[in-house]
């Protein structure tokens, strides 16, 4: 083990994985089960930055640390889950599929800003894969009288998984790669059904979370506090969370 190994494991907390189940055609659900999560200070929408290339001497210092939404916590168990994508065909795709139950894990919380806000009557997920437990969180914390609408898409129908207590909630949606265009059309028929104060969230893929905040802005000139964006990633760039 090198010396950047030696400082990352000291820095980072340590986990164990409970469980690795395969959800989808794509997507693996990780459960780590952490001593200090029961004492975090957990708000929906934060994510864990995760090792998964210590010990690789051949990666990039880089490349050894992804982000991962945080999917669900359990306190009281000590537990959280997250939801990691394979068709990126990335480290962290690569990592997922050889990671096996009681395998050590080191990480840090990330806080960010992708956070649930409850403050609007009606909201739009919009998002890829990469943002789906994301939403899932935050949709799960919202005041039970919310309207909620949303867009959610995927090349394949295989790919998209239930949220942790088995629910449905969202308008899944079999589209290409970067369907800026596709989802404008939706949401010019979505929009006029909203009521009441109305909030956005939109993740995943760069180009998307770009062309989105252009339309609410410029042409529906919503304001700034009601679009909350996170570009997941971005086919130009690695490791972008």
């Amino acid at each position: 083990m090198g010396l950047v190994e030696t400082i990352i494991k000291k820095v980072l907390e340590k986990g164990i994985i409970l469980t690795k189940t395969k959800i989808s055609d794509s997507v693996y659900k990780i459960r780590i089960q952490s001593d200090g999560i029961a004492d975090y200070d957990f708000v929906p929408g934060h994510f864990l930055r995760l090792g998964v290339g210590i010990d690789q001497d051949e990666i990039s210092l880089k490349d050894k640390v992804r982000s991962y939404s945080v999917w669900d916590i359990n306190k009281e168990n000590s537990t959280i889950d997250i939801a990691i994508a394979t068709h990126s065909y990335g480290i962290g795709a690569k990592w997922v599929e050889t990671c096996k139950p009681n395998d050590m894990v080191y990480f840090k919380w990330k806080k960010g800003k992708f956070l649930v806000d409850d403050s609007a009557d009606s909201y739009l997920m919009i998002g890829d894969l990469s943002a789906l437990s994301h939403l899932y969180i935050i949709n799960r914390n919202l005041s039970d009288n919310k309207q909620i609408e949303s867009i959610i898409y995927s090349e394949n129908m295989d790919d998209f998984f239930p949220d942790v207590n088995g629910a449905n909630p969202f308008d899944f949606n079999v589209m290409s790669e970067n369907p800026s265009v596709e989802i404008i059309q939706k949401l010019n028929s979505i929009i006029p059904e909203m009521k009441g104060e109305t909030m956005v969230y939109i993740a995943g893929d760069s180009r998307v979370c770009i062309a989105l905040i252009n339309y609410f802005r410029k042409e529906l000139n919503w304001s700034a506090k009601q679009i909350k964006t996170k570009p997941f990633w971005n086919p130009d760039k690695k490791g972008l969370e």
